[in-house]
């Protein structure tokens, strides 16, 4: 005769599950095991766990693992959620199984030291330990579990790393640009030459869509306006086009019904490809990033005299101004503007 097994646990297919009362608290949840006794022993070191929670306040031990996976699936709506979950995939395998309160600053260095030795630059390392000091900070002020406490008493003090790995900007002159363009196949040179005069990001480029485009029958032009959840800082994105955009423009129209910018009938994922990196090498400027051609934009607004505030607009920066309601006389202004880099 087998012997009994223990109540308030029940098999599901091949793994037991536990449904009980413990201190008024109701638990439904897997043990992860098939054998029973193993699955005993979770049981009892869950109803010990709500004891001491109950009795004495003391937070059941959870993994840094689970706080993160709790992050994640409250966060999908955010913006940038993809690369948070990018961090945390990369931090995992140091120190996804420790318990939250053992996460600080110390048991990250085996986390920063082996980016480091990728050569992953301090501002990419410290967007990590941001997420990481932003998980910690929730739970120890947002989360409450079943026992009404919060899955950690006092978060760390986690500090960024300073800075001084930081590339420089590399604005182009008009010789290396036109080194590097002559070197581009043509569909990255329209990418590129459309770039360089609206200031758009990358992403910003192979994402444009003509559904965004929008006609000023009162200037004879258009502009594009990319929605916020396109836009890195969460704002409508006014993209003013000067002579040299607007002739961009012309060329790939009617090429794709969706996609302003192609290859092959399918939208350029991304500009920093094998394509260009093998372009500005011939070129002789290996150093050139495509973030760089925003840079050039600024730059050559500046050297121009076009006010800070309409160089803010151009570039699309975030300002307390409400960038796509603009009148057509302030259109115009902003399109002067942008001429001046031609």
């Amino acid at each position: 005769m087998g012997r009994k097994r223990t109540a308030g646990l029940y098999k599901r297919g091949d793994v037991w599950h536990i449904d009980k009362q413990i201190r008024g608290i109701r638990i439904c949840e897997s043990t992860g095991e098939s054998d029973l006794a193993r699955a005993e022993e979770y049981l009892a070191r869950k109803t010990e766990e709500a004891r001491q929670a109950a009795i004495y306040g003391v937070r059941p031990k959870r993994a840094f693992r689970a706080a993160a996976t709790k992050y994640l699936n409250e966060n999908q709506h955010k913006r940038r959620i993809a690369d948070e979950a990018l961090h945390l995939r990369q931090l995992d395998p140091f120190i996804g199984p420790l318990p939250i309160e053992s996460v600080h600053i110390g048991t990250l260095q085996p986390f920063i030291k082996a980016r480091r030795k990728q050569g992953i630059k301090t501002k990419s390392i410290n967007l990590a330990l941001g997420v990481v000091r932003h998980i910690l900070n929730l739970a120890a002020s947002e989360w409450l579990d079943e026992h009404n406490l919060t899955w950690l008493q006092t978060p760390p003090k986690i500090k960024l790393l300073p800075v001084t790995d930081a590339r420089k900007p590399y604005p182009l002159s008009w010789e290396e640009q036109a080194r590097l363009f002559q070197e581009l196949p043509t569909h990255l040179a329209r990418m590129a030459l459309f770039k360089v005069n609206t200031g758009t990001r990358e992403k910003e480029v192979c994402n444009l869509r003509w559904e965004w485009e929008v006609s000023v029958p009162e200037l004879d032009t258009h502009v594009f306006i990319i929605p916020g959840d396109r836009v890195k800082n969460g704002d409508d994105r006014l993209v003013v086009l000067n002579r040299v955009a607007s002739s961009v423009i012309e060329k790939v129209r009617g090429e794709h019904p969706d996609f302003v910018f192609t290859f092959r009938g399918h939208p350029v994922t991304m500009m920093n490809n094998t394509a260009w990196q093998k372009a500005r090498k011939r070129a002789g400027l290996p150093q050139v990033r495509v973030h760089d051609l925003k840079h050039t934009f600024g730059r050559r607004l500046r050297a121009a005299g076009v006010n800070y505030e309409d160089r803010q607009d151009l570039l699309g920066h975030k300002s307390g101004r409400i960038t796509t309601h603009y009148s057509a006389a302030e259109l115009h202004n902003l399109i002067e503007a942008a001429n001046q880099v031609c």
